[in-house]
């Protein structure tokens, strides 16, 4: 009896342990099936009211970080549930690996609250178009789940019969730059901005009529300065109601960034609800019906050629294209030049005359501001186009009198001259080129560093320089800033329209990050076609162009290749370039993501180049330097008289006088040293100061 008791005592323990186990296992799981509802929009430290720059830790704490392998943030994205995360299709076109952090606040800094989980599965969809990039949208489910804090917290997202009325306020949150090309500041914290919903028929009037689609939202102020840009592409647009966020928006594209007249533009989320749902089969977001109240200041908006109210605009608009399809830069204003046109029968080129060879002179180009486009004749007189058997295989750039520079990928490791030709001044791969030149090449030189390397072309002959053919500059170290506006050109069978015309593509320098080296310079993310190897990326410097670097179709982009993605049939990355004729705007579309092209420096193949070139040519300024010591005392004089590189006059003459009394720069802009005005006075001073001084 005694043993049955303590059996029987035994068995209710084993019984009791059970039933207390069970017991903690559902208390842990219940969280993780707990309704998204009853969580998602809550920040218990966020009391926002009023803008600010740096949020604090945990006021925005479904933000994610979506970095690169090698540690490179290229877009945010928002927590919906414990595993799913929403961003922007056009981050993830050619990428297929990510690491997406949650819990961050600072890119550079510590980050205690912080997890990090990689990418299994990527979501773009189905009807996402790079051009117009309607339907920007993607899902990224995570690696596994993660715990839910004070700093960690899924996002409420809009739910299908919301309605967003102009006004509203709103929060933007990301890591991206603080303007164009302008790297937000170490530690490079988590921002945020507010700012006001825009209408829709607004935001189509100032971008031009139909580029808005429905499945958008547009978020700024009239007189710009606040806004989302590079870097914060697939991060959220939230607005409060009650004691709860709600995820209304996707950062997506922009004319610029903080541009006066134009809004960013955001993925409206509540058009999306019924496609989210039957991706995320368990544990679905938590949806909420934001509803304004009032009227829509919006519908009393007309421009022209915008629809009247009563009509519904299709979901889903089609686009004519008024100029070719080009492939647009991460970070790059509207373009202010028209299209070419291909010349009448009857042009003639103009009479040329020779000048003096001086490298980095573009007579017609007068680039200041641009976007993805064609080019015109002339504005990149140093492009050279590479042609074996007739055809363009790539790109190059005169860079001396007889020789040309291009990419070694280009060739093969015994490549015969023989069989290639170049071609300058040329404009139009198919149609009519009044002012091009075909060269043979004679030898070709390549180089045999580690990593990428370049091909030196010489030619049979020397072109007439005119203002369609022109060498350019070599660059040999300068420092461009972050932020410096440069060029890429290049021919691609796939662009330019059925003549092929050369393609010009603006994009600026940016900081290299991770991949910093005296011998790279890094820009925003641009396509690179398969025509555009050898070509130039070129920045500009006190009216001179210099190249610094030779593209390459197969670096730069940093990027990885190894998660399950579904993509959209058309998976590229071009943007169309549009022109409404009601309103004449020239717009393009500027993705948010902050990808980083790198390229290595010419500069890194000096050695080879000047063994192979000789010595490179010099831009056209004169460096006069006059020294002119006089002395207190009348009966002592002493005059030195130091001229260097006075043989080039026709572009910037810097002069530097310097005396006992007062030292004087002169810059006098590029004009010709005997028409300038300013050198004239000067040189009558320093004649007449000369005079005094003999005869004194």
């Amino acid at each position: 009896m005694q043993e049955q008791m303590c059996c029987d005592g035994f068995t209710t323990m084993a019984f009791y342990k059970v039933i207390c186990a069970t017991t903690v296992l559902l208390i842990l799981l219940l969280p993780e099936s707990e309704s998204q509802l009853d969580v998602c929009g809550l920040a218990s430290l966020n009391t926002r009211i009023v803008g600010g720059q740096d949020a604090p830790p945990g006021f925005w704490p479904w933000q994610v970080s979506v970095n690169s392998v090698g540690g490179f943030q290229f877009c945010g994205g928002s927590l919906m549930n414990n595993q799913w995360v929403l961003s922007a299709a056009h981050c993830f076109s050619r990428v297929r690996s990510a690491i997406v952090y949650v819990g961050r606040q600072s890119q550079q800094g510590s980050n205690p609250n912080e997890v990090s989980r990689t990418v299994s599965q990527i979501i773009i969809h189905p009807n996402y178009d790079s051009s117009t990039l309607n339907n920007d949208i993607a899902l990224l489910r995570l690696s596994s789940s993660v715990t839910f804090s004070t700093y960690i917290a899924p996002v409420c997202l809009a739910a299908s019969d919301s309605t967003f009325h102009a006004g509203v306020n709103t929060w933007v949150t990301g890591w991206g730059t603080i303007a164009s090309g302008v790297s937000n500041p170490f530690p490079q914290n988590l921002m945020e901005v507010q700012v006001p919903i825009v209408g829709g028929r607004q935001c189509n009037c100032s971008y031009g009529v139909g580029q808005i689609t429905d499945n958008m939202l547009c978020a700024g102020l009239p007189e710009g300065g606040r806004d989302s840009c590079q870097g914060d592409s697939g991060g959220p647009l939230v607005i409060k109601q009650g004691n709860r966020w709600i995820l209304s928006g996707v950062v997506s594209f922009g004319n610029g960034c903080a541009l006066a007249r134009f809004p960013g533009v955001y993925t409206k989320v509540s058009r999306y609800q019924t496609w989210i749902n039957e991706q995320i089969i368990s544990n679905q977001p938590g949806f909420i019906t934001f509803r304004s109240t009032g009227t829509d200041s919006d519908l009393s908006v007309t421009c022209p050629g915008l629809p009247p109210v009563t009509t519904t605009l299709p979901p889903n608009i089609t686009l004519t294209i008024s100029s070719p399809t080009t492939t647009l830069p991460p970070t790059t204003p509207s373009p202010t030049t028209p299209s070419s046109t291909t010349p009448s029968s009857t042009t003639t080129p103009p009479t040329t005359t020779p000048k003096p060879v001086v490298c980095g002179q573009a007579p017609r180009n007068s680039r200041i501001l641009g976007g993805s486009s064609v080019a015109t004749e002339g504005v990149w007189p140093w492009m050279a186009s590479l042609q074996k058997n007739g055809s363009h295989v790539c790109g190059g750039t005169l860079v001396a009198v007889d020789s040309v520079l291009s990419d070694a990928k280009c060739f093969s490791s015994l490549p015969v001259a023989s069989d290639w030709t170049v071609v300058l001044g040329r404009l139009r791969q198919n149609g009519s080129n009044p002012f091009e030149v075909t060269m043979n090449v004679t030898n070709i030189t390549l180089s045999s560093l580690n990593g990428s390397n370049v091909a030196v072309l010489t030619l049979s002959g020397q072109p007439t320089l005119s203002d369609y053919i022109q060498p350019i500059c070599l660059d040999s170290g300068r420092t461009f800033a972050v932020g410096t506006v440069c060029w890429a050109a290049g021919w691609s069978s796939g662009r330019g329209g059925e003549e092929q015309i050369l393609q010009e593509l603006q994009t600026s320098i940016v900081d290299c990050g991770n991949a910093s080296s005296s011998d790279n310079i890094c820009t925003g993310n641009f396509t690179l076609e398969q025509g555009y190897s050898g070509s130039p990326l070129m920045c500009k410097e006190e009216g001179t162009w210099f190249q610094v670097a030779v593209l390459s179709v197969e670096n730069n982009s940093i990027e990885d290749n190894s998660t399950e993605i579904s993509l959209t049939p058309d998976n590229s990355t071009k943007i169309i370039l549009t022109e409404d004729n009601s309103t004449r705007v020239r717009l393009t579309r500027e993705f948010r993501a902050n990808n980083l092209q790198v390229f290595t420096r010419v500069s890194h193949f000096q050695n080879f180049l000047t063994q192979t070139l000789g010595t490179l040519l010099s831009p056209a300024s004169t460096n006069n330097t006059i020294n002119i010591t006089m002395t207190s005392n009348t009966t002592a004089t002493t005059n030195t008289l130091a001229t260097t590189d006075s043989t080039n006059t026709t572009n910037s003459t810097n002069s530097t006088y310097t005396s006992a009394a007062a030292t004087i720069s002169v810059t006098t802009g590029g004009a010709p040293v005997h028409s300038s005005s300013v050198f004239f006075f000067f040189h009558h001073f320093l004649l007449l100061a000369l005079g005094l001084q003999l005869f004194s």
